[in-house]
């Protein structure tokens, strides 16, 4: 999968120049030059990752919000020799990119709209969220995975039935007392989409359907694939629980203990999806005239909440310097990542956004090279951009 053409992509750049802080010069390159180096720079990372078999296929996309800049595909979606290459509508299980693109987008909203208050308690959503302490987390505790839950169980063990598993969350005792420390919890995340499905008397599916992947024009985004579109699925594991290959149900095992829909994991997307969400994102809220978000709402869940405590905003990641962001990117840029090898981060400040769509852990979640890959990747797309975009010299 090659860049857009020379004039769009230009044009695209050229529009980065003049709205990126600092100011750049607004002048469209040439097609040939700097769109030539921003696609070569993702090409150059996803080659060499694939010659490394750090996943069998993969597809990286770097853009504005007025759309991709230059987007590439490697590989194949399987391993077997016969299984077609990647491309923009092939469906990928997005993991824990479930939290930011579907859960945290609809606490967003619900928040905007004062249905749901951040410094609330969970029990006043969810009165069975009760025990020892748990009275005082709140959600912004959730979204910060700061509440003193634990960050995981094996619900798909413990738990027979959805219903069963999710009083399992809800009597979990906490660790610590809340805000003392952030433990990253997929507990957490479940609890928030239980939030959203109590506040909006929508199941959480239905919900993102409706007031977020529906208006955004996002038609290949959702939970549980139809059979239908099992073909355009990139495969996961060779899951040693379910005994099969995983293809077109989700990945995560407690996620499919809960029927495949859950706040921490279970959506599938594609890489056009992903670069609408992107662009919406990075326009304050707004995508072709449809208004799915505030900009104040934004720049509210993706600020750092307690520098003392962790890097981490509302629901989403910021920089740290050690995590996929990479060394490069502004203070202000925010993103996450997903198990399965995807991740998506968005800058503000260049007005600029990396995606990365992988099945790294097909047939095994033990490659774990895709770590480095996702910093190699958002390094040489950002040093494209700003060799692309030079800042303005003062004068002799």
């Amino acid at each position: 999968m090659t860049a857009p053409r020379g004039g769009a992509a230009s044009l695209l750049l050229a529009l980065l120049c003049a709205c990126a802080t600092p100011p750049r010069p607004a002048v469209v390159p040439d097609p040939g030059g700097p769109i030539r180096v921003v696609r070569d720079s993702v090409a150059g990372v996803l080659d060499r990752a694939l010659a490394d078999s750090a996943f069998p296929g993969a597809i990286g996309v770097v853009g504005t919000r007025d759309g991709a800049l230059t987007s590439y595909a490697v590989g194949r979606i399987d391993w077997a020799a016969t299984a077609p290459a990647p491309d923009a509508r092939t469906l990928w299980d997005l993991a824990s990119l479930t939290k930011v693109v579907g859960m945290t987008t609809a606490m967003m909203q619900l928040v905007e709209q004062d249905r749901v208050e951040l410094d609330a308690p969970v029990a006043r959503y969810l009165p069975e969220f009760s025990g020892e302490g748990k009275d005082r987390v709140t959600i912004r505790h959730l979204l910060t995975h700061s509440s003193g839950l634990p960050s995981w169980r094996p619900l798909y063990k413990e738990a027979a039935a959805p219903d069963t598993a999710i009083a399992i969350v809800l009597a979990t005792p906490l660790d610590t007392v809340p805000g003392a420390r952030m433990v990253y919890s997929d507990l957490g995340a479940i609890l928030l989409g239980k939030v959203v499905e109590r506040v909006s008397g929508e199941t959480l599916d239905a919900y993102l359907a409706r007031h977020v992947f529906g208006p955004l024009g996002m038609t290949s985004t959702m939970y549980r694939p139809d059979p239908s579109l099992h073909d355009r699925v990139a495969p996961t594991e060779f899951d040693p629980w379910r005994q099969r290959h995983i293809r077109g149900e989700v990945h995560d095992e407690n996620a499919f203990m809960l029927g495949g829909v859950s706040g921490h994991a279970g959506l599938f997307s594609t890489a056009a999806d992903l670069t609408r969400f992107a662009r919406m994102m990075l326009a304050g809220g707004m995508l072709d005239g449809v208004r799915v978000l505030r900009p104040s709402t934004i720049a509210q869940f993706t600020a750092v909440q307690d520098p003392g405590l962790s890097h981490r905003a509302l629901g989403w990641e910021t920089p740290s310097g050690q995590n996929s962001a990479g060394r490069a990117m502004s203070a202000r840029a925010f993103g996450h990542t997903g198990f399965t090898g995807t991740s998506l981060w968005m800058d503000p400040e260049r007005g600029a956004f990396v995606l990365l769509l992988t099945n790294r852990v097909n047939p095994s979640r033990q490659n774990t090279r895709i770590g480095l890959v996702r910093i190699a990747l958002a390094d040489a797309a950002i040093a494209a951009l700003d060799a692309a975009c030079p800042l303005s010299l003062p004068s002799p």
